[in-house]
């Protein structure tokens, strides 16, 4: 049991880049937090802003299921290939059927992305807008149908769709810049450079997570997108922080200084969203300190 108005949180994925700051959020909240992690060092992380580690593996789902049983919250932030996530979570949703406990999944805008190759998109999505889902990565929205058809099955079950995550020196495109400077000596970015994932800071990312526990509606999707910046200008900025030049490259050479998937479906692809649904319906906004990604770009972590 939990004093009155706390709650049991299980966090999967919690010793990750978005998964801790789940964690430190409904920590700070006064909840009881539980964390699956693989290794020690994130262990320790953990136990260091008061929450519990579970070590295992998602690997082995059939260790896993029964610490559902605990929970009063279900959060799923962890990142597995799509054919094992789908059969993860479709083993969560049937260990929680008929429970009325909360069950979030983590999915992301790469979903609604259209390829590029540097161009920019007019075309901007909320939440449960039409979209032609990614020839990539599109079937994760297999998934994200899944977990919200669950909520018929006695379950408060919710999607959450981040855009870029960036704050705290891990977001993964500003991580891609820097590493094509350490590889090539300048800041690569893919044709013209105009395409853009819309971003948000990753503690705006962790409060909509709590308002959706909160008040969310069952079978609900929720965006989370603060503003956008093209990856052009990013990788200009990433390259004045460092001293160096930028430059475009085409596509082949992107796969030389990357690798295919971060040059396909992270750098060549357009990603904008809008999240009207968050913010009608829970009230979520992002922190007016926390709007500009520029504050990002010469954070040490992406040297480190």
């Amino acid at each position: 049991m939990t004093p009155e108005g706390t709650a049991n949180v299980l966090v999967f994925g919690a010793g990750g880049y978005l998964g801790s700051a789940i964690v430190r959020r409904f920590v700070a909240a006064g909840h009881q937090v539980t964390g699956l992690v693989r290794r020690e060092d994130a262990a320790d992380q953990l136990r260091a802003v008061g929450a519990e580690p579970v070590l295992g593996d998602l690997g082995d789902i059939e260790a896993v299921l029964p610490l559902l049983d605990a929970a009063d919250t279900v959060v799923f932030a962890a990142q597995l290939m799509m054919e094992a996530e789908r059969t993860t979570v479709s083993a969560m949703i049937d260990r929680l059927a008929g429970t009325g406990k909360a069950f979030v999944f983590t999915s992301g805008t790469g979903v609604l992305s259209q390829r590029t190759d540097g161009e920019w998109s007019e075309d901007t999505f909320a939440e449960d807008d039409d979209f032609v889902p990614s020839k990539y990565i599109g079937r994760r929205k297999d998934t994200e149908d899944l977990v919200r058809a669950a909520s018929a099955t006695g379950l408060r079950a919710m999607v959450i769709r981040p855009a870029m995550i960036w704050g705290h020196g891990g977001c993964p495109m500003l991580s891609a810049f820097h590493a094509s400077a350490e590889k090539t000596g300048t800041v690569c970015y893919v044709g013209r450079g105009l395409n853009l994932y819309s971003g948000v800071h990753v503690d705006d990312v962790a409060e909509l997570y709590a308002l959706a526990v909160e008040k969310g509606t069952p079978g609900a999707l929720y965006h989370a997108v603060s503003g956008e910046t093209n990856f052009r200008t990013l990788a200009e900025a990433v390259a004045r922080s460092r001293g160096v030049q930028s430059r475009s490259v085409d596509f082949a050479e992107a796969i030389t200084i990357w690798d295919k998937f971060t040059a396909l479906v992270a750098l060549s692809v357009c990603s904008r969203s809008r999240a009207p649904r968050s913010r009608s319906e829970l009230g979520w906004a992002p922190h007016p300190d926390r709007l500009d990604i520029m504050e990002d770009v010469a954070h040490p972590a992406y040297r480190s």
